[in-house]
């Protein structure tokens, strides 16, 4: 039986358990399971592995997205450059084959750890059709795993940003500091923090809403609930509003791709 999983700490909801369970039963896929492997630290991720030999493929989540890079053997560029790493894939490796490419397993393993950032991806994709001048400057509000991979994708599309966070970083906008006059500056707002996030529905990040117009594009990563308060305070205003769902289906399909391009998995 084939297994894939999603790592993160803590995994009280999942997305990705309930979306796998269904591919499989939709198209009929017996040889395939998906689980949760709660992963309070990340240097377990070697027992994990150990312990379960049959792991072809995981999904990385809050907090080890940047975490996980030093126990991967290769990341893929756009990770790389993201720094943050959302789908590991497990590709058996015998010791002959790691002598012929010359690389050993960063833990001394007999298998080796490709990350990848299917959230680029699903990112992209999902925000591309509603950009519609890509002269427009972006806020992202947050500054972790998830926003890396954002940050990223406005770069690949020539789109200039703001980072919104809570501690001082060169560069970055305190939240206590953002003016309206950024809300009217930036006409595409993408909320990365889990701020809103179901059962605290009541909660938004503290931005000017005020200052949202009809010309606004406000874009959240939060699918639970599907409407959060920060798109509904935007969508008031007359914004265009997005949750992630989408994102989530798109790197979700992304990783499956990705765990079965090759025959040489554990």
């Amino acid at each position: 039986m084939k297994q894939y999983g999603l790592i993160g700490y803590p995994l009280s909801h999942s997305f990705s358990k309930k979306y796998f369970a269904e591919k499989f039963k939709n198209e009929n896929i017996t040889d395939a399971v998906y689980d949760l492997y709660p992963l309070e630290n990340i240097k377990d991720l070697q027992d994990l592995l150990d312990e379960n030999p049959h792991i072809k493929g995981l999904n990385v989540t809050i907090p080890h997205k940047m975490a996980v890079l030093p126990y991967l053997d290769w990341i893929e560029h756009d990770a790389r450059k993201a720094g943050a790493v959302n789908c590991i894939c497990v590709i058996a490796e015998s010791p002959l084959q790691a002598a012929f490419t010359g690389e050993v397993g960063v833990g001394g393993h007999d298998f080796r750890l490709e990350g990848y950032n299917t959230d680029l991806y699903g990112f992209e994709m999902s925000i591309k059709p509603l950009i519609k001048d890509t002269n427009h400057e972006a806020l992202v509000l947050g500054d972790g795993g998830a926003a890396q991979a954002v940050k990223c994708v406005l770069e690949n599309m020539g789109i200039a940003y703001k980072t919104v966070a809570r501690k001082p970083h060169p560069g970055n906008i305190l939240f206590n500091q953002l003016k309206p006059h950024h809300i009217e500056q930036h006409k595409i707002i993408i909320n990365t923090t889990p701020v809103g996030t179901s059962p605290k529905i009541d909660e938004c990040p503290p931005i000017p809403y005020d200052a949202i117009t009809d010309d606004h594009l406000l874009y959240d990563l939060i699918y639970n609930p599907e409407e959060t308060m920060f798109l509904r305070k935007g969508r008031e205003q007359g914004a265009t509003t997005k949750n992630g769902y989408e994102m989530l289906v798109l790197q979700a399909e992304r990783s499956w791709e990705i765990w079965n391009a090759k025959d040489n998995r554990l």
